[in-house]
């Protein structure tokens, strides 16, 4: 049971955002400004897990863990940092680290590193073992996941092409498609020996007050809480690669700031008059159409021209025709290695993950699999195994209405299967889209972003639209 968690970092904008989003979980928050404070608390309050920032003035978030892994071994401790390296996440593991993070990081990824947690401890109380893993790259996937379809043939061929070369990439898709790893594989490819730095930024996982300073940096004192100089994103991507995760939701006061370096590549620390130069290879991604957005005015035209050089489109998991159990397949042999037992899928399993239109894409279909792996003893995994809305969402693609039936040929309209179970999961969750997200296997801002364009199409009927409406 996960239900008190200490969090330290001496940054009050981004304690107040762990706060805020470990709350919504009914979980108890702590919080500790520097490492001297954390240490102080866990001499005297009991905690099950706890997110501790990398670097904090005198002590660090080694200092801690090792302080964490002598005194209390029990908690489960996560290492934050806006400055990763492999080497460290390794380090930060051998001292009993759960797990180690890339800040910012989005409230979505607070939540699934609580509920692994959760897992783990029950796991641990049935006298079974997680191997603990390293997310330096964040996502979980590699490059086995990428698939064989034609469609994902044509993006292998697209990003072996632009990878040698310095040429800005927009990459879009729905979410949990694989858009980060696909802006990993070009980085590799580009830099097979990895010398040079790979930064990440996920613009929706960061307040509006904060993503200039993540950026561009900040100089001490140049606003409350800023108690040292920070250097930001892209100064730390100098010579090398920046991902802009999520471009589409950036404000248009940032949309104009971020043209400006990427037409000049320089720019100033907040709070500060020196300029920088830099010299940065941009990989964008969104699950927006920005071609859209800048239609209705929300996204700047010429950014996007700028961003959108050399563009690589991702085909939802419904459209990759055989990847799905291949995929599905790969994460059910991780499930395999963790947890010490034989599993395999049966035909009627892959028939349902063949059918089911995973709205969620990867990211559902590895949540999914993962909760299979923990629930099923095996060794064969039938459809039974699957929750029921999936289930119910997989048979109404055989169940196509009169209406949609002529001359002896049937219709599947993947879209119309989508949108009804979007509809059901709001149904079970009395209109709650945090927990219907949750149901559905992706964030809450994806939902969102569906519901908004069906309001749009006028695809919502009065029924649809009062779960739509009820929050």
């Amino acid at each position: 049971m996960i239900d008190r968690i200490l969090i330290a970092d001496d940054e009050f904008l981004v304690r107040q955002m762990l706060e805020e989003t470990a709350s919504r979980r009914n979980v108890e928050v702590v919080s500790a400004g520097s490492g001297e404070e954390a240490i102080e608390l866990l001499k005297t309050q009991e905690f099950q897990m706890a997110f501790v920032d990398l670097k904090m003035g005198k002590l660090s978030g080694m200092d801690v863990l090792r302080f964490c892994n002598k005194n209390s071994p029990k908690i489960i401790f996560v290492i934050m940092t806006a400055y990763g390296t492999l080497e460290t996440a390794i380090d930060a593991m051998k001292l009993g680290a759960f797990d180690f993070v890339i800040k910012p990081f989005s409230p979505d990824q607070m939540d699934i590193l609580i509920e692994k947690a959760r897992l783990w401890l029950q796991m641990n109380e049935r006298g079974q073992y997680f191997q603990k893993e390293i997310s330096v790259s964040g996502g979980g996937f590699t490059a086995k996941t990428i698939g064989e379809s034609q469609e994902m043939r044509e993006v292998r061929r697209l990003l072996e092409r632009v990878a040698p070369t310095d040429a800005t990439v927009l990459i879009t898709g729905e979410s949990g498609t694989g858009k980060e790893l696909i802006a990993s594989e070009i980085f590799k490819l580009s830099d097979p020996m990895e010398k040079k730095p790979y930064i990440r930024m996920n613009c929706a996982a960061v307040p509006e007050n904060l993503l200039e300073s993540e950026l561009f940096g900040h100089e001490k004192g140049s606003f409350t809480g800023a108690s040292e100089r920070r250097v930001g994103r892209f100064e730390l991507a100098d010579g090398g690669t920046l991902l802009l995760d999520e471009i589409g939701e950036i404000s248009q006061n940032m949309q104009s700031k971020l043209l400006r370096v990427l037409q000049e590549s320089e720019f100033e620390r907040v709070g500060g008059s020196k300029t920088i130069k830099v010299n940065v290879r941009i990989i964008a991604t969104t699950n927006r159409n920005l071609k859209e957005e800048v239609k209705k005015g929300s996204f700047r035209e010429d950014l996007y021209y700028r961003l959108n050089v050399f563009p690589i489109h991702l085909p939802p998991l419904r459209e990759r025709g055989g990847d799905v159990v291949k995929i599905a397949s790969y994460f059910l042999d991780i499930q395999q290695r963790k947890l010490g037992r034989q599993l395999h899928f049966d035909e009627s399993s892959n028939n349902i993950i063949t059918k089911y239109p995973w709205p969620g894409n990867i990211r559902e279909l590895e949540n999914v699999i993962e909760r299979i792996a923990i629930l099923e003893d095996g060794p064969t995994i039938s459809d039974k195994a699957f929750p029921s809305d999936m289930l119910e969402a997989a048979a109404e693609i055989w169940q196509q209405p009169s209406s949609e039936k002529s001359a002896g040929h049937e219709t599947f309209d993947i879209n119309v299967i989508e949108r009804n179970t979007i509809r059901r999961a709001l149904a079970k969750t009395g209109g709650n889209k945090t927990r219907a997200a949750e149901l559905l296997g992706f964030n809450v801002r994806t939902l969102r972003n569906k519901l908004n364009e069906y309001k749009e199409n006028n695809l919502l009927d009065e029924e649809f639209q009062k779960l739509v409406s009820n929050d």
